[in-house]
């Protein structure tokens, strides 16, 4: 097995704390006219996954089926996700996203990288910028050996 470097255990701490904390404040940053993060979490998954159940989202997102009936109530207010009798049980339905749920969610990332870019244009000196600049492909490899 190989030995790891001290220095390199370090940065492994270090790196895991600074990506949390950026992980956090990115879930968590939203604007006013913005949907909730517990709203844009089942669009989402809603894009990824496709069209599922109301129980099969509240599992997959560790929430009561209530509390998920209450969001997706309010996603179908908005017109954000939309609902059809399951074709394997008519008893259930099955909640898709819409052209506006996506285009939401688009909203929701395309500020999210906004405030990161003027977080990163207000808060560094260009030599500072270009050094992050050119970190983001070691980044995105690393990102694919964990």
């Amino acid at each position: 097995m190989l030995e790891i470097p001290d220095e390199m255990g370090r940065a492994g701490g270090e790196l895991r704390a600074l990506i949390g904390r950026l992980s956090r404040w990115l879930r968590q940053a939203y604007t006013a006219d913005e949907i909730t993060l517990s709203q844009a979490s089942v669009l989402k998954r809603l894009e990824q996954d496709g069209p599922a159940t109301p129980v099969a989202l509240a599992a997959v997102e560790r929430v009561r089926p209530q509390s998920m009936g209450a969001t997706l109530a309010t996603l179908e207010g908005l017109g954000l996700v939309s609902r059809r009798p399951d074709p394997r049980d008519g008893r259930c339905v099955v909640m898709s996203l819409t052209p506006a749920g996506q285009q939401a969610l688009d909203g929701v990332r395309r500020n999210r990288a906004e405030q990161l870019a003027r977080a990163l244009s207000e808060g560094f000196t260009p030599e500072e910028q270009q050094t992050l600049l050119q970190a983001i492909p070691l980044l995105d490899r690393l990102s694919r050996m964990v």
